[in-house]
């Protein structure tokens, strides 16, 4: 019995790609800028290697000088995007060659107007928004109106914010079915995201009922070839929602990170024979996206101080990885996410010491490795790093 346990710390970059002017995104540096706030501490991920990365850069006084005692690699994003799905799908395997499509000036008349038709409600808004300050702008009108509130961002999606007393979470969620059915072709959004909110007008919070509907994968990932292979495809998070549940056996969803983390510390206690695959979306819908610096260093300095209990409940044959999909720099002007290197980092008992493997070509190098550990045939894109990381 083996089990990977993969973790993505969502927008953990560690540094600008090559490639980042293109993206605007000259400069960009998610890490750095956290290391640089005074909560900022992470001795363990330092331990394992992350400050040992090629090119890695955070405060000199955060670095504690110790000796690195995992694997370790600086990842590069072949797929043309920065976004959460074709980060993820990377890691899974698939190299996109189109960015998914953006909105910029907000959703085109024709797709607005077969939802409405659809879903009987009339569309408020229809601009790029933070999801905060649409609901503090919009919500009012909504209330009185009951017409939903559509907005998008930088990144390839359809949101649908609406007060669960106006709209039950459950009608919600049928607006969104609807909303992915319709948004295919030229608008095919990544992901249809449903935001529910609550309270009172001059005072409204967005919920932990959100609900993701994503753009299914266009080709096989690994986690296809896993379970049909026999294999557990455990989703922790929002995992389940990036794939559209495609290749996944089991499922748990979480509200936060704190919660992630601990559904993920219960799963090492738990027998199973594959992957399990965690994604903490805090780092970047709560503070990378709303520039809170500080929050982002405090974010990473609690997953720090839990990652020994995480450590504690490997077994002999276990791995775990810990990257990232993207960056969000919070320290930039901009709220999106940006265009960076992410972290690789593999410990088990089996594994290296302090074994550097430099600048690898993409995020699939991930899902080839975890195919080669289980003895499946990898065929997704992707070079394995298996036999460099073995002892």
């Amino acid at each position: 019995m083996k089990r990977v346990f993969l973790i993505v710390l969502d927008s953990v970059g560690i540094g600008e790609l090559p490639d980042a002017a293109s993206y605007n995104d000259e400069g960009s540096n998610t890490l750095r800028a956290a290391s640089m706030n005074s909560h900022f501490s992470m001795p363990n991920m330092e331990k394992l290697g992350l400050f040992a990365i090629d090119g890695v850069e955070v405060m000199e006084d955060k670095k504690q000088g110790l000796h690195p005692t995992a694997v370790y690699a600086k990842m590069s994003e072949s797929s043309k995007g920065k976004d959460t799905t074709i980060g993820h799908w990377e890691i899974s395997g698939i190299i996109s060659n189109e960015p998914l499509p953006t909105f910029p000036e907000g959703f085109p008349r024709e797709l607005l107007d077969a939802f409405e038709k659809e879903t009987g409600r009339k569309v408020i808004c229809n601009k790029p928004y933070s999801g905060t300050d649409v609901i503090r702008d919009y919500g009012k009108e909504h209330m009185e109106t009951g017409a939903l509130i559509v907005y998008t961002s930088a990144d390839s999606v359809f949101q649908i914010a609406a007060h669960e007393e106006i709209v039950p979470i459950e009608q919600l969620y049928e607006y969104c079915e609807i909303a992915r059915r319709l948004c295919t072709g030229k608008f095919g959004v990544g992901r249809v995201i449903a935001r529910p909110f609550e309270g009172e007008v001059g005072n409204f919070q967005r919920t932990s009922r959100r609900h993701d509907y994503s753009l299914q994968p266009p080709q096989n990932t690994m986690l296809d070839t896993l379970s049909r292979e026999g294999f557990d495809v455990i989703a922790v998070g929002k995992i389940s929602d990036i794939f559209a549940g495609k290749g996944i056996t089991e499922a748990v969803r979480t509200k936060d990170n704190a919660d992630g983390i601990e559904r993920t510390i219960e799963y090492t206690k738990k027998d199973f024979n594959g992957l399990c695959f965690v994604n903490l979306v805090d780092f970047d819908m709560k503070y990378g996206h709303r520039n809170d610096v500080e929050g982002y260093a405090k974010a990473l300095t609690y997953f720090d101080s839990k990652l020994p209990e995480i450590m504690a409940g490997l077994r002999e044959d276990d791995i775990l990885m810990i990257t990232a999909d993207h960056g969000c720099d919070p320290s930039t002007a901009s709220t999106d996410h940006s265009r960076e290197y992410t972290p690789f980092i593999a410990y088990g008992k089996k594994l290296k010491e302090d074994a550097n493997l430099h600048i690898r070509d993409t995020f699939s190098d991930i899902g080839a490795t975890i195919l080669d550990y289980f003895g499946v045939d990898v065929d997704i894109k992707g070079t394995s790093m298996l036999k460099e990381m073995m002892k």
